[in-house]
């Protein structure tokens, strides 16, 4: 095992010690920001900007991370991609860590150029989401910018989404010759995302933080609970990104399930938090410092529910 001083791995097993399990996910839509405020801004662009900041100021303290999701930004054009560039560097300057969620997917040069980009420079995180399903020469240039920035990424394995069982919960049979859609009917036989977890442990096992995980963690869902505790136990050294919280029908103790010893995973929610405001009441006369406000409750609440869940066991 290869260890490093000052890994970004280590930084976020450290946040979520102090702060709790919380990732927030600044997937702003222009639909999601008070009318009075949103009409009052120069362009939408201005607006989300605004919001993101407000949210930021009101829970930074709080949030083991933030996350934010690239196609919110793409979706407004060149102000657009300048105001995602402007909310990392404002979560950074907070002393906070952010993942960007890009879901990149590309293989040799073309990887690199991606990983320069999003690792360094006006789009600068600390981690981003990659999507293996090019092979693993899709990874490896990510990872060799990873090793000598301090850098990280989570791989998608087992997401949140409905779809997934489109691809990865096919069982792979016959050592990969085979794919059925039946139940595992004995140890011969593997998931899809098994098969991605393996190949992510295989190839990042060298380099390790100080907390003990690989640099390289994966994408597991908190939305299949019965699968959960055996995903856990089968990765104990790839970390979490954990979505489906909230929105998408996942709990408290299904993020538990996936945590290690309290720790080892953070669990993201979006639009549960910034979108709380207009489920309070006076929503009709919100503004940015009201949505903050009621972001940072929700954030609150779902922290201590997990951290409560992770106490008592699940």
């Amino acid at each position: 095992m290869r260890a490093f001083a000052e890994m970004n791995i280590d930084k976020l097993y450290e946040s979520i010690e102090s702060k709790g399990h919380v990732c927030i996910g600044l997937d702003t839509c222009k639909d999601y920001i008070p009318d009075s405020e949103r009409k009052k801004a120069n362009d939408d662009a201005d607006a989300v900007l605004s919001f993101n900041k407000a949210v930021i100021d009101a829970s930074f303290d709080i949030a083991a991370c933030f996350k934010v999701q690239i196609a919110y930004y793409e979706e407004l054009g060149i102000r657009g991609m300048s105001v995602y560039a402007q909310t990392l560097k404002y979560i950074r300057d907070k002393g906070c860590l952010v993942i960007a969620d890009i879901k990149r997917g590309d293989i040799a040069d073309t990887a690199l150029r991606y990983a320069k980009a999003h690792f360094s420079g006006d789009f600068e995180s600390d981690f981003v989401t990659l999507n293996p399903y090019m092979g693993m020469d899709s990874i490896e240039p990510w990872l060799k910018e990873a090793k000598s920035l301090g850098k990280g990424a989570f791989v998608l394995m087992r997401t949140s989404n409905p779809g997934r069982k489109d691809i990865e919960s096919l069982i792979v049979s016959n050592n990969i010759e085979q794919l059925n859609i039946n139940k595992v009917q004995d140890t011969n036989q593997k998931y899809v995302y098994n098969i991605i977890g393996e190949k992510i442990s295989s190839l990042t096992d060298e380099y390790k933080g100080r907390c003990g995980y690989n640099i390289f963690g994966v994408v597991v869902g908190c939305t299949e609970r019965e699968e959960a505790a055996f995903i856990r136990h089968t990765y104990p050294h790839l970390f979490f990104l954990i979505p489906g919280y909230g929105t998408q029908g996942g709990g408290a103790q299904d993020a538990a399930l996936l945590l290690n010893n309290g720790n080892g995973g953070v669990v993201n929610a979006s639009r549960s938090i910034i979108t709380a405001w207009q489920k309070k009441d006076g929503a009709e006369r919100a503004n940015y410092s009201f949505a903050a406000e009621a972001a940072r409750e929700a954030a609150v609440k779902m922290r201590d529910e997990i951290l409560k869940s992770c106490k008592i066991g699940v």
